[in-house]
């Protein structure tokens, strides 16, 4: 990784270039976004100040002022009142908060999240298979039988499908797997929550979440596969319309 001098503000501003002047906020802030997840700024390397970040992007100080303080919220950077503005983690650290602000900032298309999300899963299905030892199977399905036990409750039931899902993902053992598929999930959660709407659609749902458990305790990963293929495209269905009734008419 490339070092920096004690005093690193001359190479980051170096680094950022200027964006036009009518640059929104969010622009400025996915500029700091790539130089930070570039590797090139070392955790706790302190920004320039907001007038220098101004200046070099060519933008007013309130644009650059409104970007860190997004970028605090996020937990990327920590503003200090009379010291400045820290970078926090490595980039590692940054993965999940950046695919958040992308995500949040850029125009979202559902059946595009939708897509992304069955494809993770269905992969996470397969990994889960070949790597869940047997805590993580007996978790995942004592929330299999949560959601069994709860088919007239759609608020627990909703529940322990998320922490069916969540222990799926524990189980696959990939982190950044996990990281994408939890900020996917977070932008659709708003609908997930509501998409199953009777008794009839939660023993669907149980009934899918099952073949995904039967696959899992065979460690048959095609069968996981298939069966979580199967389960999200009847999940994508609902969340998909939930999604449109949610939609203002044009």
């Amino acid at each position: 990784m490339p070092a920096f001098r004690t005093d690193p503000s001359s190479d980051i501003t170096a680094a950022l270039g200027t964006l036009p002047a009518a640059t929104p906020v969010s622009e400025v802030a996915r500029r700091l976004l790539d130089l930070f997840t570039s590797g090139a700024v070392a955790p706790g390397s302190r920004l320039p100040p907001e007038r220098q970040l101004a200046a070099t992007l060519g933008v007013g100080r309130s644009a650059v002022r409104e970007a860190l303080a997004a970028l605090e919220i996020l937990g990327i950077v920590d503003v200090r009142a009379g010291s400045g503005t820290y970078l926090r983690g490595a980039v590692s650290d940054l993965l999940p908060q950046t695919l958040r602000w992308g995500l949040l900032v850029g125009e979202r298309n559902t059946a595009e999240l939708l897509e992304l999300r069955s494809g993770l899963e269905i992969y996470v299905a397969r990994l889960a298979a070949s790597r869940a030892d047997a805590s993580q199977l007996d978790a995942i399905g004592e929330h299999l039988e949560r959601m069994r036990s709860s088919v007239g409750d759609l608020d627990a039931f909703a529940r322990a499908d998320r922490d069916f899902h969540q222990a799926l993902a524990d189980a696959a053992g990939n982190a950044t797997l996990i990281d994408v598929l939890h900020v996917v999930r977070s932008l659709l959660q708003v609908y997930a929550d509501r998409a199953v709407h009777d008794d009839e659609q939660a023993r669907v749902a149980l009934d899918e979440h099952d073949a995904v458990f039967r696959a899992l305790r065979d460690g048959d990963e095609d069968a996981a596969a298939s069966a979580m293929a199967v389960h999200m495209a009847t999940a994508s269905a609902r969340l998909a319309a939930e999604a449109r009734l949610e939609s203002p008419p044009a």
